[in-house]
């Protein structure tokens, strides 16, 4: 595996740890998104679980500047060990030219996959059906970050290798925005999913515009974290 995706990570990660107002809690972060737990961290740290616990929670001061490479380095190396998925995750999202806090997730699934089944994985509500009935991929962005940040060149590359995806929308009050910004990309992906609204929340003409354009609207309340990790399952 090339170093260089996994040593922007490790950057990325100490940074954030390093400069966090509750730097426990962001290692914590860390660790439950690479889905390592604290008796692993620790067997690779040679430490007690005790201590991991101890820095998370607060109890301990906060690690210096070379603890938390220690911590980060371990948790590259678990990844590693496991395949190196979430590495690999990372570098899909550099590689097509986005920051992580826009692109929360990029993948390509190996076969394309019914609709039905994202939905099941995002305990997403489908709202209109679209002209497809299946996605090759999905892209997770933080509408607010994307929608202010991005061109609309810039915008289409969320689509990854093919347009035959959904594109999950995330931090989403009414779904106004992103569903204006697919009037103005072309083609229209699959299916559109927001997550973080109920129906009743939802902008009035948004199903209008996903009947229009083609694509299948549909709406989810699921934990952000449990469905990113349940969506990792589909590629």
């Amino acid at each position: 595996m090339t170093d260089v995706p996994r040593d922007e990570l490790a950057r990325r990660i100490a940074g954030e740890i390093t400069l966090s107002d509750d730097a426990g809690a962001t290692l914590r972060k860390w660790r439950t998104d690479f889905d390592i737990s604290q008796t692993v961290l620790a067997e690779e740290l040679d430490v007690s679980s005790s201590v991991i616990s101890d820095y998370e929670s607060g109890r301990r001061e906060s690690p210096g500047i070379g603890v938390v490479r220690r911590m980060v380095e371990a948790l590259l190396d678990i990844d590693e060990s496991r395949g190196g998925s979430r590495i690999r995750q990372y570098a899909r999202v550099i590689s097509a030219g986005f920051e992580s806090d826009i692109v929360q997730d990029l993948r390509e699934y190996p076969t394309s996959v019914p609709l039905e089944r994202l939905y099941e994985v995002m305990d997403a509500t489908e709202l209109v059906r679209g002209d497809h009935d299946q996605v090759s991929g999905h892209t997770v962005i933080n509408s607010i970050e994307a929608i202010t940040r991005l061109s609309s060149e810039e915008f289409y590359r969320l689509y990854g290798q093919s347009t035959s995806r959904a594109l999950v929308f995330t931090h989403v009050s009414r779904g106004e925005s992103p569903l204006v910004a697919m009037r103005v990309v072309n083609p229209t992906p699959n299916a559109v999913i927001l997550h973080g609204l109920e129906e009743e929340d939802l902008w009035e003409h948004a199903a209008a515009l996903a009947g229009i354009d083609g694509f299948s609207l549909a709406i989810s309340n699921r934990d952000l974290d449990a469905m990113l990790e349940d969506l990792r399952t589909l590629s």
